[in-house]
C-alpha cells in the first residue's frame, strides 16, 4: 500500500490509467534481482514535478526508488 504525501502527487499519479501504474510498480529496478515489483512504498512529488515512489523490494526487501515523469 503506497503512503501519499500531499494532493498534488495524487492527481499527478492519477492522470495515468491504472493498467500503467500497474505497469511502472511491477517494472522497478533492484540492484540484487534486477527487474521486481515495489512494496510498501511511499509516493511523493520531486521539485521537478515528477512522482517519485521510495519502497521495498518484492522479492529481497532491499529498498528501491522508481521515478515516473
Amino acid at each position: 500500500m503506497a503512503t501519499i504525501i500531499n494532493m498534488e502527487t495524487i492527481q499527478k499519479w492519477n492522470e495515468l490509467p491504472k493498467n500503467i501504474q500497474n505497469k511502472i510498480l511491477d517494472n522497478v529496478f533492484c540492484g540484487e534481482c534486477l527487474v521486481t515489483t515495489i512494496v510498501d512504498y511511499d509516493m511523493t512529488l520531486t521539485d521537478d514535478g515528477f512522482v517519485l515512489l521510495k519502497g521495498k523490494c518484492k522479492k529481497c526487501g532491499g529498498n528501491i526508488v522508481r521515478v515516473v515523469d
